[in-house]
C-alpha cells in the first residue's frame, strides 16, 4: 500500500521525535542507544551499539574515534544503517543512508558537554586497537588526567561526530499474530522528497 500525496520534508523526523519522546519515558536505560552497522574492507558487515546525540531533518548524529574500526570503515565506505529497538514499547526504527562528518564547531561543542572523565577517556583510548592489558589503559588515563588536571580538556583531532542523512526510515510496531505494522519513508537523495509506503510484515 502506498500514499502518493506530497509528504512534508520533516514528516518522518516528526514521527521519530514522537516515538523517541515515548521511548525516553518508557525505557529504563539509554533510549538513545542504537545498533550501528558498517562494512569492512572485505564487505563483511560490522555492527555495534552507539548513542545518537542529535536527530533532526539533517540526520542522526553519533560520535566516535575516527581511528576506530567504525571510523576507518566509514572513511572507506561512508554509508551506514541504524536500528533503534525500544523493547518496552515493542517498536523499532530502522535508518539507512550516507554518512558525513559533522563540522569542527559542532564536534567541539558536543565534546565540551561531556563529563571530564569521558573527555580524558577519548585521549587515553586507542579505540579498537590491541591492548596489552588493563594496566596499560589505566596508565594512559592517569597520564592524561595529570596533563589536563587544570582547565578545559581539548577535543582530540581524531574524535569526531558523524551524521547519517537517511534515504530510508522505517517505523516498525508490534502487532498480534506477527502481523506487524511497517511504515517506511524513502527518498532518492538527502534533498529529495519523501515517498511513504506500508510494507507487508
Amino acid at each position: 500500500m502506498s500514499e502518493n500525496a506530497p509528504i512534508a520534508t520533516d514528516a518522518p523526523f516528526a514521527r521519530f521525535q514522537e516515538w523517541y519522546a515515548e521511548a525516553k519515558a518508557a525505557e529504563l536505560n539509554d533510549p538513545d542507544a542504537v545498533a550501528l552497522a558498517t562494512v569492512d574492507s572485505d564487505g563483511l558487515p560490522d555492527v555495534r551499539m552507539v548513542l545518537v546525540k542529535a536527530a533532526d531533518p539533517r540526520g542522526f548524529v553519533f560520535y566516535t574515534n575516527s581511528e576506530s574500526a567504525k571510523g576507518t570503515e566509514l572513511a572507506a565506505q561512508p554509508k551506514a544503517a541504524l536500528c533503534f529497538h525500544w523493547k518496552s514499547l515493542r517498536r523499532q526504527v530502522r535508518v539507512r543512508g550516507p554518512v558525513t562528518q559533522v563540522s569542527v564547531e559542532e564536534a567541539d561543542a558536543y565534546f565540551a558537554t561531556r563529563a571530564k572523565g569521558s573527555q580524558i577517556g577519548a585521549w587515553a583510548s586507542a579505540q579498537s586497537r590491541p591492548l596489552e592489558g588493563r594496566f596499560a589503559l589505566e596508565k594512559e588515563v592517569a597520564r592524561y588526567t595529570a596533563k589536563y588536571a587544570l582547565g578545559e580538556v581539548p577535543r582530540p583531532s581524531y574524535w569526531n561526530g558523524y551524521r547519517l542523512a537517511p534515504l530510508s526510515i522505517e517505523f516498525w510496531r508490534d502487532q498480534k499474530f506477527r502481523l506487524h505494522e511497517r511504515l517506511v519513508y524513502t527518498r532518492e537523495a538527502p534533498d529529495a522528497p519523501w515517498r511513504q509506503d506500508y510494507l507487508y510484515p
